[in-house]
């Protein structure tokens, strides 16, 4: 057996990195798309969320400085929004960008859908 010298190699082989780079894409193309749906469904919870935060203070504000439900409009939903005292954190906004807007029916600000 002369002559024979056998290396002493560290390292992976070409199909054991494949395998690795397999798995690992395989795991991604599940938790990927699992990622953004949730976060998608998180938007959505927290701007319904707002919606009633802002209603609740609405229904608070009215009953605390007496004013008449069928006086408060659009104005007066930004002056409050503005106000710290009911909104201490600044104004609540929809995750997605779109504007909340106050129905002059109900008194209420509408949800909305995304």
């Amino acid at each position: 057996m002369s002559g024979i010298v056998k290396a002493n190699r560290k390292g992976f082989t070409l199909v054991e990195v494949l395998l690795v780079v397999l798995i690992l894409g395989a795991l991604a193309a599940i938790a990927v798309p699992r990622m953004v749906s949730t976060a998608k469904e998180a938007k959505i919870n927290a701007c319904a969320t707002n919606v009633d935060l802002m209603n609740s203070q609405i229904e608070t504000y009215l009953v605390k400085t007496g004013t008449a439900a069928s006086s408060f409009d659009a104005a007066a939903l930004t002056a409050l929004l503005a106000n710290t005292d009911y909104f201490p954190d600044g104004a609540p906004v929809c995750g997605f960008g779109t504007a909340y807007a106050l129905n002059t029916t109900t008194r209420h600000v509408t949800s909305h859908s995304h």
